[in-house]
């Protein structure tokens, strides 16, 4: 080999190994900003995380804080004035105060109750099932309309934090229920197997056009889409008019 195609060779080496070092400069740039991007949505998706927990706290409060007007009024309030009326009758007849005494006691026992849904840490220190139960319980006392609940287990191995949302989604799928549906029965079923939570809870209300998503924006189910979505859980919607609307959560752990 002569001294022109050594040059030669030492160019083309020179001009490879040149070419090799930017694109492995190249790479790593690209590696850099797709591992930096990685991390930033990481982050914006920990602080939408954190910020829909506040958001779904302070939106259980607002409710149950609502929930506790509407007892105090239509409950508490009503047997209160009933008591009332039987001391006043009890001037003409004795066995009023009995009645009267009674009554109180059930205005004592409903007060109770009451209590604990205005304890801030009741949610707090409740299972998922636990908190639904006391949902429950609360609509059959006041008679809103006949509720029941069916579940396989009362534990689940699912973050505190993501019980709170799935409850929020359960409990605005019951408002709506009592405000706007008009139904008398809300049925409600709570499944884990393995590791997958299923709830399907069904009311027999006047029902709406679930293909409408003016609909689902007026009553608040988008929230509750857009907070699946935020768990990676799925949920669905089924209602038609005159025949009830029914609700389908999966989650799986």
């Amino acid at each position: 080999m002569d001294e022109k195609e050594v040059q030669s060779f030492l160019i083309i080496f020179s001009v490879i190994a040149l070419l090799l070092a930017v694109t492995l400069i190249l790479l790593f740039i690209l590696f850099q900003k797709r591992k930096n991007r990685l991390l930033r949505e990481q982050r914006e998706a920990e602080n939408r995380f954190k910020e829909e927990i506040i958001e779904t706290q302070i939106e259980i409060k607002e409710d149950t804080l609502r929930n506790v007007s509407w007892e105090l009024h239509d409950n508490i309030g009503q047997l209160l004035t009933l008591s009332k009326i039987q001391m006043q009758n009890a001037k003409d007849n004795p066995e009023a105060i009995d009645e009267a005494i009674e009554t109180l006691g059930q205005s004592l026992d409903e007060l109770r109750s009451l209590s604990k849904n205005i304890n801030p840490d009741t949610l707090t220190n409740l299972t998922l099932v636990e908190a639904l139960q006391l949902e429950i319980e609360r609509f059959n006392r006041l008679r809103y309309l006949a509720t029941s609940m069916e579940c396989t287990a009362s534990y689940f191995a699912i973050d505190h934090k993501i019980e709170i949302i799935i409850f929020r989604m359960l409990q605005e799928f019951f408002t709506n229920t009592i405000k706007h549906s008009k139904a008398t029965k809300l049925e409600v079923k709570v499944r884990y197997s393995g590791k997958t939570l299923e709830i399907d809870a069904c009311d027999n209300g006047v029902g709406f056009d679930a293909n409408k998503i003016s609909t689902f924006s007026g009553i608040g189910l988008s929230n509750m889409m857009n907070r699946a979505k935020l768990i990676n859980a799925d949920v669905r919607i089924e209602s038609e008019p005159g025949k009830g609307t029914k609700l389908f959560f999966i989650y799986k752990t």
